[in-house]
């Protein structure tokens, strides 16, 4: 199962590269994520029955928690795969003359779609953590020509922006790596496996001076890919200037990818440094995260940016409920990740759509979406709240248990800074989604939505987001619950 994971998008890869014609490519992409899912699925239903499942040889691995980075991974790149189909199709009819035309570049772009999907679905099921570092550093690799897609002068500056930021993290986290093989040498001896499944059952006796510094250099390193601040500054640009479907994937997916790796590394660090050390680092980076991205959200002008700045906010808040830890808090961080993944999809779409309908992505260029495009305007409307953390969205649930286990483990201070910072994103975050729902629209703007599959995968992920608000279903819970034991949430 899980080799049949990892194998579906690059063989769709390997299939875009020769396919000539759009309608393929298109198929391929859909129908390969499509069995992703399933296969998903599938891994959800034995992992919560037998609690782990293993293939060739121990190198793949898959327990509660890489199963729930699975499933985000999974159907964020069901509905990106579908959206695409329509966004592409319109938006190679605007693409900037530097880009250039023809089928080439639809192929070069589902290759490298199936590709980021390819190397993101390896980070979770990888046993190694070495293999782990090696499939983080290639969601860089896969995703950086579709971030520099556009060719323009902004989108090139963002690619060397991403690569050369992402590239210094991943370094830091190669160190954090070697070092958290070495704190285990005493231990297991000169040579073993960088496993999880090696690691995870002497974590307790691993060298504490070693594991502490090796944990500094994950969470820098790592923390880089997932956007925690200050080490964000690749994230806005990135994210603003790639195709929409792929700032959907940065955005909902990699930075989880990253924070996984994180959680990996919190959950070997904590038996033997104890909880104080690892929490009170993560806690100081979640806090700086929410604060850097109070403060930019308030002066953005971009929509994507705006989105951007956002994504920095939820990954520290995931941060802080890792560190304000137990029960309530882990599950808090874990369900905050998947409402993020969906309410920030949900909405680079619907970003995607007022783009191509009103062609700029600046916010005062935009008024009266719910007039000119009733479907897509409601969406934008419902997408922010839920995003905001308002009820009865997932991410209002997540965020109370976050902050309830705060005031529990006597953090209620930050807990306290936490909800002030959330408070004003909620408002000037809205404001401009306001002014863009309504106002007068032009008389000669089109009418209407512009691609039936666009407003599939909208309307998909729009589901999942009020439908969580209202319940969870139980294997989710049920994962949901294993997942923070991995973490340590059970104790």
């Amino acid at each position: 199962m899980l080799t049949a994971l990892i194998l579906v998008p690059l063989v769709a890869a390997l299939l875009c590269l020769l396919l000539p014609q759009r309608p393929w490519l298109e198929a391929v992409t859909a129908g390969a994520a499509l069995v992703t899912l399933g296969l998903a699925l599938a891994l959800t239903a034995r992992v919560t029955a037998v609690g782990h499942v293993s293939e060739v040889g121990s190198w793949l691995y898959a327990d509660a928690l890489s199963t729930l980075s699975v499933l985000i991974i999974a159907f964020v790149g069901v509905t990106a795969a579908l959206y695409s189909i329509g966004y592409m199709r319109e938006n190679m009819k605007e693409l900037p003359v530097d880009v250039g035309s023809g089928q080439w570049e639809l192929r070069r772009y589902y290759l490298l779609f199936n590709l980021f999907i390819f190397a993101m679905l390896v980070v979770p099921v990888s046993n190694s953590l070495g293999v782990l570092w090696i499939a983080i550093e290639g969601t860089t690799l896969a995703s950086l020509f579709l971030v520099s897609f556009y060719r323009t002068h902004e989108a090139l500056e963002a690619a060397w922006k991403y690569v050369i930021v992402g590239s210094v993290g991943i370094a830091l986290a190669l160190f954090g790596t070697v070092l958290a093989y070495y704190s285990a040498v005493q231990v297991l001896g000169p040579s073993y496996d960088l496993n999880w499944s090696v690691l995870a059952p002497v974590a307790p006796r691993l060298n504490p001076s070693v594991m502490r510094l090796a944990f500094i250099f994950i969470v820098v390193g790592f923390g880089t890919k997932a956007g925690l601040a200050p080490m964000h500054t690749w994230l806005p640009d990135a994210h603003s200037e790639a195709p929409s479907p792929i700032s959907a994937l940065l955005s909902g997916v990699l930075l989880n990818t990253a924070m996984y790796g994180i959680l990996r590394y919190y959950a070997l660090a904590t038996p033997s440094l104890g909880r104080v050390y690892p929490n009170a680092l993560l806690l100081g980076f979640g806090l700086v995260s929410l604060l850097i991205a109070a403060l930019f959200i308030l002066r953005q002008h971009d929509v994507k940016r705006l989105l951007a700045y956002s994504s920095v906010e939820h990954m520290g808040i995931v941060s802080v409920g890792i560190a304000f830890g137990g029960a309530i808090g882990l599950y808090g961080a874990l369900l905050q990740m998947i409402g993020h993944a969906l309410a920030k999809s949900l909405m680079f779409f619907a970003s995607g759509q007022v783009g191509l309908r009103y062609g700029t992505k600046r916010i005062d260029g935009v008024a009266g979406v719910v007039t000119s495009m009733p479907v897509t305007g409601v969406i934008l409307i419902v997408g922010a709240l839920a995003l905001t953390g308002s009820p009865p969205f997932g991410i209002f649930i997540s965020e109370f248990s976050i902050l309830t286990a705060g005031f529990q483990h006597g953090q209620g201070l930050a807990a306290m800074v936490v909800l002030s910072l959330i408070a004003v994103i909620f408002i000037r975050f809205l404001d401009p989604i306001n002014r863009m729902a309504f106002g007068k629209v032009a008389a000669d703007l089109p009418r209407g939505e512009i691609s039936r599959t666009a407003l599939i995968a909208m309307l998909s992920t729009l589901v999942l987001v009020v439908g969580l608000g209202i319940v969870i279903p139980a294997p989710l819970g049920e994962l949901l619950r294993q997942s923070a034991a991995v973490l340590g949430g059970a104790t």
